[in-house]
């Protein structure tokens, strides 16, 4: 970064801590983190310097390096404050975040926090990593079907004043016990006497606002789904009995497609997205040396199989000369039908029911372009080297690893899928082997027999 830009950079943040310029907490952390690389004092002057809402909003974007900064650099007691200006779900996550760095800081910060605030994290702690209830926030808008709807927007007045509702999209209405039966958006609450109770509105209009909910141990990218499908501002999250614990907005929905999608663009090369973040080069290579070692692996057993047609190579050195079209092609086919088969297992587009057609479908495709590439293939190779025979060879061999790499992309995933094997992680390094495994011994295999 030049020093023009960095000047520029310590003047957008200073200016945002002095109130005169406004950045996202995403921005602040950005710029955070490149003074930290490109000027440590910057740095080590700045960070102190956020204030307590600050703090929190930007300790959540932060990777773990720099959030350890916090924890070491910060007094506690503003740590404290911060994290109880978050929103419940926020405030789960910064205090897992901090845990995963030092568990013992992590403690003395949850004991330092309010008894409601400890309640509430708690609560929403308890939750695997894959379940409604971790994304939920317990924040919300709700009153009883027996209030009256001026009783409910003088409450929401008062929460609104105090900050402890933002983005509110709806109202939840619960019977006495708690249960939910509506939902019925902020916009629409203008249509109704503010004097009548919900009781009476809802016997009017219930039809209307049946609520949308998810339970709290359903899976995550299931709720995304009825989100999307409904396009939901928020959806409510409830217990086995119907009570109403939280919700879930789509702001929470929108961060966990984008953390999955990230997770599946790096599974997919090989690279951990958590490493990624780590300032230390060494601790991110390491991360990428593990696959590299694995796909070092399965090069060598795609050179043991070359090896064994070593004889037929020295007899035809165009075989040397055109194996990689083979192989690639093969790879790239493979690829093409894993990447469309793993996001679609991501969003629950496949199910083991229709499995067979997915199967089917990117074999068909395969297939089809392997007759295409080998014909052209072919021609080039009787052109190229005046041999029929060779011609002949390759586009077999063409048609055999294109069609099986459409196979192999849309059956591995499913498989570790069907095993619960993360698909995203380990299915590039199988499907590289089988390609070439494949290709060259069609290849190598039909040389020796046809033309040897």
């Amino acid at each position: 970064m030049s020093q023009d830009t960095l000047q520029k950079l310590k003047e957008q943040l200073l200016a945002h801590i002095n109130n005169q310029k406004e950045l996202s907490p995403a921005q602040v952390a950005e710029g955070l983190k490149e003074l930290k690389k490109s000027d440590k004092s910057a740095y080590n002057e700045l960070l102190p310097k956020l204030n307590k809402e600050d703090l929190a909003e930007v300790a959540i974007e932060m990777p773990d390096h720099m959030l350890k900064d916090v924890i070491m650099h910060i007094p506690q007691e503003k740590i404290v404050d911060a994290i109880e200006t978050l929103e419940s779900d926020d405030a789960t996550d910064l205090i897992q975040n901090i845990e995963d760095i030092d568990e013992d800081k992590a403690k003395e910060l949850f004991d330092s926090l309010e008894v409601e605030s400890k309640k509430e994290i708690s609560a929403l702690i308890d939750y695997k990593e894959n379940e409604a209830g971790a994304y939920m926030q317990v924040e919300l808008f709700k009153a009883e079907l027996s209030e009256s709807l001026q009783t409910a927007i003088e409450r929401f007045r008062q929460l609104k004043k105090s900050g402890e509702l933002v983005s509110v999209f709806a109202l939840f209405i619960t019977d006495s016990a708690g249960v939910l039966r509506y939902a019925v958006p902020i916009d629409d609450m203008i249509l109704f006497e503010p004097s009548d109770s919900l009781a009476k509105i809802m016997s009017e209009h219930g039809s209307e606002y049946e609520a949308h909910f998810a339970r709290d141990d359903d899976d995550i990218t299931e709720v995304a789904q009825i989100v999307k499908d409904y396009d939901l501002s928020s959806i409510a999250v409830v217990d086995k009995a119907g009570v109403l614990l939280g919700r879930i907005t789509n702001y929470d929905i929108h961060d966990f497609l984008e953390e999955s999608a990230t997770e599946q663009i790096y599974n997919l090369a090989g690279v951990n997205d958590e490493a990624e973040e780590e300032e230390s080069v060494v601790k991110a290579g390491r991360a990428r040396a593990v696959w590299l070692v694995l796909n070092l692996i399965t090069a060598i057993i795609s050179s043991v199989v070359i090896s064994l047609f070593d004889e037929s190579i020295n007899k035809i050195v165009a075989l040397a000369i055109l194996m990689p079209i083979v192989a690639s092609m093969g790879g790239n086919t493979g690829t093409q039908a894993l990447t469309v088969t793993v996001r679609r297992l991501a969003t629950r587009e496949i199910t083991f029911s229709n499995a067979k057609s997915v199967i089917g479908r990117e074999f068909a495709i395969a297939f089809v372009n392997g007759v295409i590439f080998a014909v052209l293939v072919g021609l080039v190779a009787h052109v190229w080297f005046g041999m029929a025979g060779l011609g002949f060879v390759i586009a077999a061999a063409m048609l055999i690893n294109l069609a099986g790499a459409g196979f192999f992309g849309a059956i591995i995933p499913m498989s570790l899928k069907r095993f619960g094997v993360d698909p995203a992680v380990a299915s590039p390094v199988l499907l590289t082997t089988m390609t070439d495994v494949v290709g060259f011994l069609s290849f190598l295999g039909l040389a020796t027999w046809i033309l040897l």
